[in-house]
């Protein structure tokens, strides 16, 4: 009896287990803390481009974003609205925005039929032919909405996340989180980029290590075939000559770092430096598109008008791609902007990228890349089912259009609903934040683990918020 008395004396109780454990839980959740540092953060001396390890298996390695500037109409591309076409020309009395950017009339029908092409029977408006035969590799989001009705908050959202504050990109995002699959080239290009309405902020690394910053190739009033990366040659000095002084830039910039511990200014030009030198060999190869083949070209509507500018840009997208960059724009700039004139300029337009858009998917898909490759196509936001200017809609960030193609979505689906006329996203509603928490989670990242700290707190392109689309992941 005693001796089972004993046994239970020295039985610790919940409490004193929790009372003495208290400091190693604590270790453990630190231990977890900087292991995720450690991960975020490449080695000292290592190439912060290199590959990293996504957090999960991805389905898609890169991500080639086909930019329309301006807010292409979804009631006239994408989204049919067959109730629009019967009360053509009478007045709206459904809801409307409690902000509106300027007042419109009477409903307007679209001027276009649509049709449905492919196994899936998806609706394509005859703005888009050559897109519409590649239905069955698209997914159609009919439910995106944001929050900012003006041009340059909405592309800043749309390209950062935030319409308020300077943010990182998402292209410089993808950059700091994975890295690059090749090392002689930027993590993220955007080709022939807008100035206006967010400029250099819609492809910033803001706070992010200045790795991840977006290199421009020409920008928005440049044509693309005169096209190219400012100061990718020394024109003074070649070969060994210039590496001997960058060597002895980069000694002196080490000295500086040595002496006065971490400067990511600094940092952040000794890495720019090294990546500009391996840039000179591999980037002019890329750009040279004169060994594609006569089909190739064609494919684009490369050589022909009004398809050859944007051709280049879609192109030159796919060899920057196939070569391992990781996040890729092309920009129609600033062309879908039609406060009137909707049916003459809306036509214009889609003639100059119709094509173009449609090889560029062939082209992917036909190298085997389409499959791991993200394509995104969109605007910052889209029209109003009323009229403005006579022929004319205003924006509407509120229910619109975007698609995506290849990087494990699913194709030939549409997802989402506007309401009747297509103003208001209302059924499985997409706002940018998922979007972005959609694309990160097709690359293996995990939104809500791919963080920064800046200012005190913890940053990530989609805030605190976001939900990953899982209905259109295959």
């Amino acid at each position: 009896m005693s001796t089972s008395c004993n046994r239970f004396e020295t039985v610790t109780s919940r409490r004193e287990l929790l009372h003495k454990s208290a400091s190693g839980f604590g270790l453990l959740a630190l231990q977890g803390l900087l292991h995720a540092d450690a991960v975020a953060a490449p080695p000292k001396n290592i190439n912060p481009l290199a590959p990293k390890a996504p957090h999960f298996k991805a389905k898609a390695k890169r991500v080639i974003f086909v930019f329309m500037h301006g807010g292409p109409s979804q009631v006239d591309t994408f989204d049919h609205k067959p109730l629009l076409t019967r009360d053509h020309g009478k007045q709206y009395s459904g809801p409307r925005p409690r902000v509106v950017f300027a007042q419109t009339g009477n409903l307007l029908k679209s001027p276009w039929e649509f049709k449905r092409y492919g196994k899936s029977g998806i609706e394509v408006s005859d703005l888009f032919p050559n897109v519409g035969k590649m239905a069955d590799d698209l997914c159609v989001i009919k439910s995106i909405h944001g929050s900012n009705a003006a041009h340059g908050g909405a592309l800043l959202k749309l390209h950062t996340g935030s319409d308020v504050f300077v943010r990182p990109s998402m292209g410089s995002w993808l950059t700091y989180g994975l890295g690059t699959e090749n090392q002689n080239l930027p993590g993220f290009i955007t080709i022939c980029p807008t100035l206006g309405h967010g400029g250099v902020q819609n492809w910033s690394s803001a706070f992010l290590p200045a790795y991840a910053q977006g290199t421009p190739i020409g920008n928005a009033s440049i044509r693309a075939k005169n096209a190219k990366i400012s100061h990718i040659d020394n024109p003074e000095l070649k070969g060994n000559l210039q590496r001997m002084q960058l060597d002895l830039l980069q000694g002196l910039n080490k000295e500086q770092l040595a002496h006065f511990g971490h400067d990511p200014d600094l940092e952040g030009r000794i890495e720019s430096f090294e990546l500009a030198y391996r840039m000179q060999t591999e980037t002019p190869k890329l750009m040279d598109i004169s060994n594609e083949s006569k089909a190739t070209l064609d494919m684009y509507g490369i050589g022909n008008e009004p398809t050859d500018n944007f051709g280049r840009q879609c192109l030159m997208a796919r060899r920057f791609c196939e070569a391992g960059v990781r996040f890729v724009q092309v920009t129609h700039s600033y062309k879908w902007d039609q406060h009137g004139n909707l049916k003459n300029d809306h036509e214009k337009n889609a003639r100059e990228v119709d094509l173009p858009i449609a090889g560029l998917l062939a082209d992917l898909k036909s190298r085997g890349l389409l499959e791991d490759t993200l394509v995104l196509w969109g605007g910052e936001f889209g029209r109003t089912p009323t009229a403005q200017g006579g022929d004319g809609r205003d924006h509407n960030p509120h229910g619109y259009t975007m698609w995506m193609a290849g990087g494990g979505v699913k194709g030939g689906i549409t997802y989402g609903n506007t309401d009747d006329y297509g103003w208001f996203a209302q059924e499985d509603k997409v706002h940018i934040h998922d979007l972005h928490a959609t694309m990160l989670s097709l690359l293996g990242i995990d939104h809500t683990r791919l963080v920064y700290r800046y200012g005190g707190r913890d940053y990530r392109l989609t805030d605190v918020h976001g939900e990953v689309v899982k209905k259109i992941i295959a």
